[in-house]
């Protein structure tokens, strides 16, 4: 447990690249307490120039590799990286697995890019508070690039939507029905579509039904930006700076169309709701104890969940009024 004053020493020293420090303020922005409120004010003032990158996709579509690429590729641009890995969340314990790290690790030695890992735990299984305030430290501490990459399935997939300014999605060949997975909702949300494995079967195939699905509209246009479809491979570097080049191009294109700033404050909105939530949830942990005799009641079968959980509401919370 740091003092505020210590907090701030590691914010600065975080700033002036000390790695330790970035990390130890990393993990101190990944569980907040209200004491450090001044300093998360301090860094989101900081933030708001990083080009935020949200990558998902299908499991297995092999979006560590291919983002172990990009980092090669983007580096090559003196760009500085920093990775958010979302990792399933353990169901006992809120861990991470950590894999991608380890996928990844081939960058561990260079200063200019920093992975962080972190579990899907997160307010209405979307993107965590640690997530959205991990962003938002990398960004103030002068990252170029910073990638978000998905679980690869759920709420956090479509939460993304809102954190990050440009959504590249990966797909692979002889994944189903391409086309009916992008209308489902998930997969609609992209700027880039990319058919990674285009050395496997069937990899044509799946580019020209993302193609066609592009050319007929079937896919969501954002406000004059046509979404690119790019075959590509993590494991032979094919397309990897076809993807370079389109990441900045619409970066480019957001700057240019004032979408970038429209695009901080959407995530900042979002991370407004995120906090709202948390603050009530841990008010409900505080007040929950004065409610234990009606979950006894519960458990012992003399009342049912519904009407016991009005019950604690209205006492927790004094309501008189009807739910």
């Amino acid at each position: 447990m740091y003092s505020i004053d210590e907090a701030y020493k590691l914010f600065e020293d975080a700033i002036n690249g000390n790695r330790r420090a970035i990390g130890k303020l990393l993990t101190l922005v990944e569980s907040p307490t209200a004491e450090y409120i001044p300093l998360l004010q301090d860094i989101i003032s900081r933030s708001g120039n990083a080009h935020i990158i949200g990558i998902t996709g299908v499991p297995g579509a092999g979006k560590s590799t291919l983002i172990s690429r990009l980092i090669t590729e983007l580096r090559k641009k003196n760009y500085r990286i920093a990775v958010i890995a979302i990792d399933p969340s353990s169901p006992f314990t809120s861990g991470a697995f950590l894999g991608d790290r380890l996928r990844m690790q081939k960058h561990a030695t260079d200063e200019n890019v920093f992975i962080r890992s972190l579990a899907s735990r997160g307010l209405k299984g979307g993107l965590s508070l640690a997530t959205l305030l991990t962003l938002e430290t990398f960004d103030a501490l002068g990252y170029d690039k910073i990638i978000i990459e998905t679980v690869g399935a759920g709420q956090v997939d479509v939460d993304v939507f809102f954190a990050a300014m440009t959504i590249l999605v990966v797909t692979l060949p002889a994944a189903g029905d391409e086309i009916q997975a992008l209308k489902a909702g998930l997969m609609e949300i992209g700027d880039i579509y990319v058919v990674n494995k285009a050395d496997k079967l069937d990899a044509d195939e799946a580019y020209q039904q993302l193609k066609f699905a592009l050319e007929a509209g079937e896919l969501h246009h954002k406000k004059g930006w046509k979404p690119k479809v790019i075959k590509a491979s993590a494991v032979t570097g094919l397309g990897m700076k076809e993807i370079v080049e389109s990441l900045d191009e619409h970066f480019h294109f957001l700057k240019e169309t004032s979408e970038l700033k429209k695009s901080v404050y959407s995530r900042r909105e979002h991370l407004t709701r995120v906090l709202l939530y948390w603050f009530v949830e841990r008010e409900i942990d505080k007040r929950l104890e004065s409610t234990s005799d009606i979950l006894e009641q519960v458990k012992r079968g003399e009342k049912d969940p519904i009407t016991a959980a009005i019950e604690a509401y209205k006492r927790m919370f004094q309501f008189g009024g009807e739910i």
